[in-house]
């Protein structure tokens, strides 16, 4: 499944990922000492790092498909709305900015709407103008297209 992500935010991803591999060796390094103390059976130290290791490395794999499957936004349109764009929509008569993005980055509170989600997909494809119904957690709402970028 293609993920859509800004190059910003595929960065992000990368930088995580590096920090993860250089946990991955602590890790490492910390199981070898529980080792050390004996018995594996009693030794909190040791269950705690094999935890540790188990939730590092499903985050390691979890970025790493998202980062080969990554597609990275480019330019935008003004004509209709497409992942990365810009747009000003009029809502309940007052003006409100979102920006369409991937699942990765998405941050309702601060305008990056999800291609994935209920707004996003419907405002995906549509024209200044235009108007769009969405449900959303609070019920259904109407927005209409004033400007994309």
């Amino acid at each position: 499944m293609e993920n859509y992500i800004s190059r910003e935010g595929l960065e992000n991803l990368k930088k995580e990922l590096e920090i993860l591999k250089v946990r991955r060796r602590e890790i490492s390094q910390l199981l070898e000492e529980a080792k050390a103390l004996g018995d594996l059976s009693e030794n909190h130290e040791y269950h705690e790092a094999r935890e540790a290791q188990a939730f590092n490395e499903g985050r390691i794999q979890e970025l790493e498909e998202k980062i080969k499957d990554a597609k990275i936004i480019t330019g935008r349109g003004n004509s209709e709305v497409r992942i990365g764009s810009v747009l000003t929509v009029k809502f309940n008569g007052d003006k409100r900015n979102f920006i369409i993005v991937g699942s990765e980055e998405a941050d309702p509170v601060n305008g990056k709407i999800s291609n994935e989600s209920p707004i996003g997909k419907a405002f995906l494809g549509k024209k200044v103008s235009d108007e769009i119904e969405a449900e959303t957690p609070s019920g259904k709402k109407i927005y209409k297209i004033v400007e994309i970028n």
